[in-house]
């Protein structure tokens, strides 16, 4: 396989590829528009894993840069998974001098608590003191403001 090379920023970012996966591949984001996508990553710290120029694995961390971040649409294309690209994304966002600092490191995962464990992921410590207002499905209803 080709090199892998790990790009940051949006600017680096395919969106329409991101938005693709997305909205047709997640489990957790089927049908979002491609605005919303646009825009979340307007505010959010980007990765993206690259082979020969194509955009083959993305993740994003929604963060002030000082105390918390959500690690969030962390992804890689079915053709390419088991070839370490995740931990290379989560490598490269976890060794930024800013996500050293930050006190709280947060992800919501359906299948890859594995992954995450490898890199000092664990079960909430104080589950009673989070709450949440959970609305899955409020993107498809997401209109253009």
């Amino acid at each position: 396989m080709a090199e892998v090379i790990i790009k940051t920023g949006k600017e680096h970012m395919d969106v329409k590829e991101i938005h693709r996966f997305l909205s047709e591949d997640s489990y957790w984001a089927k049908g979002i528009p491609y605005e919303l996508v646009d825009h979340s990553l307007t505010h959010s710290f980007c990765a993206g894993a690259f082979v020969n120029g194509d955009q083959v694995g993305f993740g994003r961390v929604i963060t002030d840069y000082y105390t918390f971040g959500w690690f969030a649409d962390i992804y890689v294309l079915p053709d390419y998974r088991g070839r370490g690209i995740s931990k290379k994304i989560l490598a490269h966002i976890l060794e930024q001098p800013w996500s050293k600092r930050l006190r709280r490191k947060m992800l919501n995962t359906k299948d890859a608590h594995g992954l995450y464990r490898q890199f000092q992921f664990s079960d909430l410590v104080n589950p009673s003191y989070l709450l949440e207002v959970y609305n899955p499905n409020v993107h498809l209803q997401y209109k253009e403001e």
